[in-house]
């Protein structure tokens, strides 16, 4: 990772981790979130991953914030990567996949436990925002919040454009996996 690189996800946990302190007593953050993708039809399958997002919980309010700079997300092929940064994406142009909601009542992060929870709220991409309640399983051990989400985001809600030469090889709705582990804010 290149040292801007370094210094602009330093800021961007920052800035959130401050956003969010007047509750940073009973807030957790993350910043190693993993973020993957998966695209399958029947002529390809298109995956990438990255280990850099990042993220804050606020357990007095419910608030969750999760973002990703969408160039650091790494795929089989470079190719791959550089159509989906430039063609797709716009990555230059729309920097961030953030997502910002409320967790529902249902997981209590102040006690030990597992539960399945949804989150609602806002899915910023390439430029559009799109409300949705994504599910999630979230796990309390010892003032640690673990989180695992699986979804599907459809590329016309983002207003993703794919070229009819490439129509059969990216599906229309792309799988994403969320899994991060958030440390309590001391």
């Amino acid at each position: 990772m290149t040292w801007t690189k370094k210094i602009i996800r330093g800021c961007c946990l920052l800035g959130l981790v401050l956003f969010f302190a007047d509750a940073a007593a009973q807030s957790f953050v993350s910043k190693n979130i993993r973020i993957g993708m998966f695209s399958s039809t029947p002529l390809e399958d298109i995956k990438a991953v990255s280990d850099q997002g990042t993220g804050v919980i606020v357990a007095k309010t419910r608030e969750v914030v999760v973002q990703l700079a969408v160039k650091t997300l790494e795929f089989d092929r470079k190719l791959m990567q550089e159509h989906f940064n430039e063609n797709y994406i716009e990555s230059d142009k729309y920097p961030l996949a953030k997502f910002k909601g409320v967790l529902d009542q249902s997981a209590d992060l102040t006690k030990d436990g597992d539960y399945n929870a949804n989150v609602t709220g806002v899915l910023s991409l390439h430029g559009v925002d799109k409300q949705r309640t994504i599910p999630c399983r979230i796990s309390v051990r010892g003032g640690v919040v673990r989180v695992e989400s699986q979804f599907k985001v459809a590329c016309v809600d983002h207003k993703i454009d794919i070229p009819r030469l490439v129509f059969a090889k990216i599906a229309e709705s792309i799988s994403v996996k969320l899994n991060g582990q958030f440390n309590q804010v001391k």
